[in-house]
């Protein structure tokens, strides 16, 4: 049976009658899912909801079609963590670390050694596993922490933020680690970097003020807003007016001049105009604006 997360109309309503989230429903299936939206979205308290950290006030999730609160750790055995901040005991070894997260996850001994000697190798750490993890980089503390959230083989499997602070190399590296485990798992991604979901991701979550923008494919949301975008050329004592009556992606030199890739329904007719494609990075500062 494939997994199934059904999240149906979830509120979540803090003690300041902040709505947090407001009747946010969606159906996830094996896959990556890119959740993004401004701070404040709402994006933390979903996944705090989903990795059983937090009640939501009203609707349900439901895994296969059990309520996960109901379920309890039935949910809970096949749900994989990453969090955002990097809660690394650093006195122990990488090696050590795997052992005592199985053992809190109540793995068997024997299937925690075996478990655990597999996924530093998938995750490259296998030379550095006796090291303190004081002594590890930025990448190797992310990469450990994906390992931890990969012990008991999840169906469901949260990451927040999972390329933070990290190089290019590493972020294209843990960018297609995550993409072979979503074979045959659910994969919710939340981060503010848009290119690491741009190319692995089967749909895309635009989280505003706790609502659901919109949900689509990468392809059909960048198709949505194409004709919205444009590069033209601008001399230089005109950029900071073309500034100012644009929402403005990016600004560019060339020995050509300098070009701006604007948002507008139509293009300045004033300005020379060149074909373009268009990005996730344009679509997000369409929905976000000056929050983006």
């Amino acid at each position: 049976m494939e997994s199934e997360l059904t999240i149906s109309q979830v509120t979540k309503i803090y003690g300041n009658d902040k709505r947090a989230l407001n009747e946010v429903s969606l159906v996830l299936t094996p896959g990556v899912y890119g959740l993004v939206g401004p701070n404040g979205a709402g994006k933390s308290t979903l996944m705090n909801i989903l990795t059983q950290n937090l009640r939501q006030t009203s609707g349900t999730v439901s895994y296969c079609g059990e309520e996960i609160w109901k379920s309890g750790a039935a949910y809970r055995a096949v749900l994989g963590y990453m969090p955002q901040q990097q809660v690394l005991a650093e006195a122990f070894t990488g090696v050590q670390f795997l052992w005592y997260m199985a053992a809190l996850k109540g793995m068997k001994r024997s299937d925690a050694k075996k478990r655990t000697t597999e996924l530093l190798t998938l995750v490259n750490l296998d030379d550095v596993k006796n090291k303190k993890i004081r002594e590890y980089s930025g990448g190797m503390k992310q990469r450990l922490l994906l390992a931890q959230a990969l012990l008991n083989n999840p169906r469901v499997l949260i990451l927040d933020e999972p390329t933070a602070g990290l190089d290019p190399r590493e972020r294209i590296r843990f960018r297609n680690l995550i993409a072979e485990q979503a074979f045959d798992k659910i994969v919710l991604l939340a981060t503010h970097v848009i290119s690491d979901i741009e190319y692995i991701a089967k749909e895309i979550i635009v989280l505003d003020s706790g609502t659901i923008r919109i949900a689509d494919s990468p392809e059909a949301i960048m198709e949505s807003i194409a004709s919205l975008v444009h590069e033209i050329c601008v001399p230089e004592e005109m950029v900071e007016q073309v500034r100012k009556q644009y929402r403005v992606c990016s600004i560019r030199k060339e020995h050509t001049g300098i070009w701006m890739r604007i948002l507008a329904e139509h293009a300045p007719k004033c300005y020379r105009e060149r074909e373009t494609g268009v990005s996730l990075d344009d679509a997000y500062l369409y929905y976000f604006g000056q929050n983006a």
